[in-house]
């Protein structure tokens, strides 16, 4: 890397579980980076070297970057070289894409835009968000797109849990508005990325981010479909997947409760926004997934009333094993379910505990308070638990207790294995 490439000042706004990476990896690289955050209190932790979401590594990545002095958190944008965009885009309740952030993000920058600036999207967004909503707004600044400056949309293609890892690793796609765009912000990215960077333009780019994780919705779609089949006619499915898998060109997803996440469970909307028509599979996928947490909760309750009441403890809120992150999670509209109707509950989640839900302050306590144990999300420490109390009954929605010891005076259900009948 040359000194002048070092020399280039990169703003990167919205400081959540992409910006934060990426803007630290690049100040750990060298590279002056302002971070920008409209919460003050993100901005105030950072800036002590503090983190405010949890991703194995990134405290030590942060701390290391705003030592060195090459980064800093700030409220609002200042002149840079380089603008990348890692702001939400949630969907709506009536499934349209929430643009609101990236268009706030994106006109926060028009005062500072200078000839040469290049401005690269992260954020997952529809097709032509470049086209059609990144490059009107900057122009507003007087300036040409693809002369003037420049803009490319790179999606950002994390796990949490492993984002640090994947950050430097994974194959990226970088799509310009033209050739140059995206050879700019091809050398940008060099300067930590490992795996092969490929060039297109930015459209095909969005559309290649949506298309990756609807592919995984509509295959998860079938195997919450067989589940509810296998249950039905009182076979385990996951004895049918594990065999099904044996077959060379056959690779099922698990099922589960829900699909929960920043990714798959809002991309495949932004498909059906631009082209209803043409995405019967894609809804009728995401219509299938969204109701899970209701066919989980009409088997928590025929247990139930099988069984008579009793105390009920839920196990994770997140959206998936071993990470904080509880956006879009299928745990909320289960457990709020059964806290609306009134029901004795305890929720135990080792990795959040939000306010307004009884929380248990351990695994011991989630487990002595209730007669039933629901497990929605497979966290390492659930799955390594023992059971051995007399008269407990679990409840497991995605086969997470599977190597656990659980004793013969404990009755257990499992999601997909006729969980109407017990399987002790």
């Amino acid at each position: 890397m040359s000194s002048k490439d070092i020399n280039i000042k990169i703003c990167v706004l919205g400081l959540g579980y992409i910006g934060l990476p990426t803007a630290s990896m690049f100040a750990t690289h060298g590279y002056d980076v302002l971070g920008v955050d409209v919460r003050r209190d993100v901005v105030e932790k950072l800036n002590k070297g503090e983190i405010h979401i949890y991703e194995p590594g990134l405290s030590t990545l942060v701390e290391a970057a705003v030592k060195s002095g090459n980064l800093k958190a700030v409220s609002s944008p200042e002149p840079s070289d380089a603008y990348i965009i890692a702001v939400p885009t949630p969907v709506t309740k009536e499934h349209k894409a929430d643009m609101s952030y990236v268009e706030n993000a994106t006109k926060s920058i028009i005062p500072f835009l200078r000839k040469g600036n290049i401005v690269i999207l992260e954020s997952t967004s529809p097709p032509r968000t470049c086209l059609d909503l990144i490059c009107p707004l900057l122009e507003g600044s007087g300036l040409k797109a693809g002369e003037d400056f420049f803009v490319a949309h790179s999606p950002e293609r994390l796990m949490p849990g492993k984002i640090l890892k994947e950050l430097i690793g994974n194959d990226r796609i970088i799509g310009g508005i033209n050739a140059v765009s995206s050879e700019k912000a091809r050398d940008l990215y060099l300067a930590f990325a490992q795996g092969e960077i490929i060039l297109t333009d930015s459209t095909t780019a969005e559309m290649t981010k949506l298309v990756e994780n609807t592919f995984r919705d509509v295959n998860i779609a079938l195997v919450n479909e067989l589940a509810r089949i296998c249950d039905k006619i009182n076979v385990s499915v996951w004895d049918v997947i594990k065999m099904a898998n044996r077959h060379p060109r056959v690779h099922l997803h698990n099922p589960g409760p829900g699909v929960g996440g920043h990714c798959i469970a809002v991309d495949p909307w932004f498909i059906v926004e631009i082209a209803r028509e043409e995405s019967r599979l894609i809804q009728l996928a995401r219509e299938i997934n969204d109701s899970q947490p209701d066919y989980f909760i009409s088997n928590i309750e025929k247990i139930i009333e099988k069984h008579g009441p009793g105390a009920i403890t839920f196990f994770g809120l997140t959206y998936k094993p071993d990470v904080d992150d509880i956006r879009e999670s299928p745990s909320f509209p289960i457990v709020r379910h059964f806290m609306n109707k009134g029901y004795d509950i305890k929720i135990y989640d080792p990795y959040v505990s939000p306010s307004g839900f009884p929380m248990a302050l351990s695994f011991r306590e989630a487990v002595e308070y209730a007669r039933y144990l629901v497990f929605i999300v497979g966290h390492r420490e659930f799955a390594l638990g023992n059971f051995s109390n007399a008269g407990k009954i679990i409840i497991d929605a995605g086969n997470i207790l599977v190597n656990c010891k659980v004793s013969s005076d404990c009755l257990r259900y499992t999601l997909g294995s006729g969980i109407t009948h017990s399987n002790a």
